[in-house]
């Protein structure tokens, strides 16, 4: 190990370790006892550690909870379900993939609906116990599993949905593959459990280590992005490893490697706070996985495995210093890092319509509220992206943002697949800037975290503040806009220019002040609003913006040069001060 000589802080917290490290300790590497919960039928949740272990096998168990107060009268138990999130690195789907999990979707889930996530991939919402098996059977069937798509582990790798420059995109595209089979878990236990896979029988066959993750796996989850710049769609500064993706001449020769970045914080615990992520340098492309191994087994074992609350890598930077983290990082990969590439992010927003990429392909970004795929009256979103997978000959692109990109169209099948989208309520070009530049999380009713609405309540929001744009005459403008049913950051409103936090019911925390390329934690400006509230503060503050603005000066810089909220330069420094 490094010495600790000038670490800001112990290398490795000491004290009782979090129930969690029991927990995977005791897993059978994340075996637990999940296949005998699978068949008990008295309940229709997961119990004890499986409650938390199915988490490894990309599942969360759920209830409905807009009905959980009747059951509790009616005597039952939750309508316990789980929520599936598929590993798709870099968001790429083919057709009849796309057909077979609408088809799964319709037939088996309680819902109906796939949802795009903000780690570019799909979720199924309601599937109930009986059918778990099956779901995943059907994704391998296809080419798809939810291995480590949640617990304490590399979850799915992010790659900027680029189909533009398809070249570029291509090799950042296949390196965020490498990196997430590289990072994946090794033990056999999902394939066991849910593919009937053959067992390993006696101690001399079970998996004897992990060779990167560790027998206890890392301390709490972990991200990771490839991004390709101008574009920041997935933002970087959410995750705790990304490949920053440095061209020559339209080749890629490497990445600029930047570490620690995290939204999630606890409210009321002064000591969790979002922060951004620290550069580290440049790497060439040889070194790339010895790189991420090193990072991912850093925070293995440097991270707080005491308290989960600190346990995420940007609080090991803090605490440790990153000129530290990053020389164990160069030890362990037995690399130097070279200074970073210039680089500038300048939106992070999708392209929402057709784009023809330098290849004369044409490529569709078709605009998803909220990322759910259902069909409602007169817009049978759900339906029309089926109808699209029968005919399309190129892929999909699920995008960070929650949208989806129909990529790879020829000029020839432009016009029938377009007829399709407009047909389906797929393409609208009513929809406004403000709206495609506003997201949320799942939220209620699914959510067990939730403390607020969030999906459910964007739509009706997006109007007011539509008609607060157009009050003050600046209709055409947009305001980055997100909303979080609970401080655990899914909607990544800890990088908005106007962020709502659930707090509480009908209830949010506002943060103000960060800007458009994604690269500035906003700050809280009012806390535990009321709905109209929030209304009230983004009229009074979008006045100011319209009159007192300089050019082209965006909302979140306005509110930090106006002096209604002071920047956040470091996080642990100025986030609560």
């Amino acid at each position: 190990m490094t010495d600790s000589s000038n670490a800001k802080g112990p290398l490795v917290v000491e004290g009782n370790l979090a129930d969690n490290e029991r927990l995977k300790r005791e897993s059978n590497f994340l075996r637990g006892t999940i296949e005998q919960d699978l068949s008990d039928r008295v309940t229709g949740g997961f119990t004890a550690d499986n409650f938390q272990l199915i988490r490894f096998h990309g599942m969360y168990q759920q209830d409905d909870r807009d009905i959980r107060a009747e059951r509790t009268k009616q005597k039952l138990e939750p309508l316990h379900n789980v929520m599936l999130r598929a590993r798709m690195p870099g968001g790429i789907i083919k057709p009849e993939q796309w057909l077979a999990i609408h088809k799964f979707a319709t037939d088996k889930t309680m819902y109906g609906s796939i949802r795009l996530t903000t780690r570019q991939t799909f979720q199924f919402h309601g599937v109930l116990k009986p059918n778990i098996k099956l779901m995943h059977q059907t994704l391998n069937s296809i080419g798809i599993d939810s291995i480590a798509t949640a617990g304490d582990v590399n979850r799915n790798v992010l790659c900027t949905t680029n189909p533009v420059e398809s070249e570029l995109h291509q090799e950042a595209y296949e390196w965020a593959t490498k990196i997430s089979e590289h990072l994946l878990p090794k033990t056999r236990a999902y394939a066991e459990i849910w593919l009937d896979g053959e067992k390993l029988e006696g101690p001399e066959g079970k998996e004897t280590q992990e060779p990167i993750l560790g027998s206890n796996y890392l301390p709490r989850k972990f991200k990771t992005t490839v991004v390709i710049p101008p574009q920041n769609d997935v933002d970087v500064h959410a995750n705790d490893l990304n490949f920053i993706a440095i061209a020559d001449q339209g080749k890629l020769v490497g990445f600029n490697v930047l570490v620690g970045g995290g939204l999630a914080m606890t409210h009321g615990d002064k000591s969790t706070y979002p922060r951004k992520a620290d550069d580290l340098g440049f790497v060439p492309l040889a070194n790339t996985l010895d790189v991420a191994a090193a990072v991912v087994t850093t925070q293995r074992d440097w991270g707080n495995r005491v308290n989960r609350k600190n346990a995420k890598t940007k609080y090991t930077l803090d605490r440790v210093g990153t000129d530290v983290f990053k020389a164990e990082v160069e030890k362990r990969a037995g690399i130097t890092f070279e200074d970073s590439r210039p680089y500038e992010f300048t939106g992070r927003g999708d392209r929402i319509g057709w784009v023809e990429g330098f290849d004369g392909k044409h490529h569709l970004a078709l605009f998803i509220e909220n990322g759910r795929l259902l069909d409602y009256p007169g817009k049978a979103l759900k339906t029309g992206v089926a109808e699209i997978a029968k005919i399309h000959k190129g892929d999909f692109r699920m995008t960070a943002n929650q949208n989806l990109i129909v990529a790879g169209v020829a000029l020839e099948d432009k016009a029938q697949i377009e007829k399709i989208a407009r047909d389906h309520g797929l393409m609208d070009d009513g929809v406004s800037k403000q709206r495609k530049d506003s997201m949320a999380c799942v939220a209620f009713p699914t959510c067990p975290l939730a403390m607020a609405e969030a999906e459910r309540y964007l739509p009706g929001l997006v109007d007011d503040v539509e008609r607060i744009l157009a009050k003050h005459n600046v209709a055409d403008e947009s305001i980055i806009l997100r909303v979080t049913g609970c401080p655990n950051g899914c909607g990544r409103a800890m990088l908005a220019e106007i962020g709502l936090v659930g707090k509480g019911p009908g209830k949010y925390n506002m943060h103000l002040g960060g800007n458009v390329s994604g690269t500035r934690v906003p700050k809280m400006y009012k806390e535990n609003l009321g709905e109209q509230d929030i209304l009230t503060e983004i009229d009074t503050l979008v006045a100011r913006w319209a009159v007192e603005r300089n050019t082209n000066e965006s909302f979140g810089d306005f509110v930090i040069r106006a002096g209604i909220i002071a920047e956040v330069k470091v996080s642990k420094r100025d986030f609560h001060d």
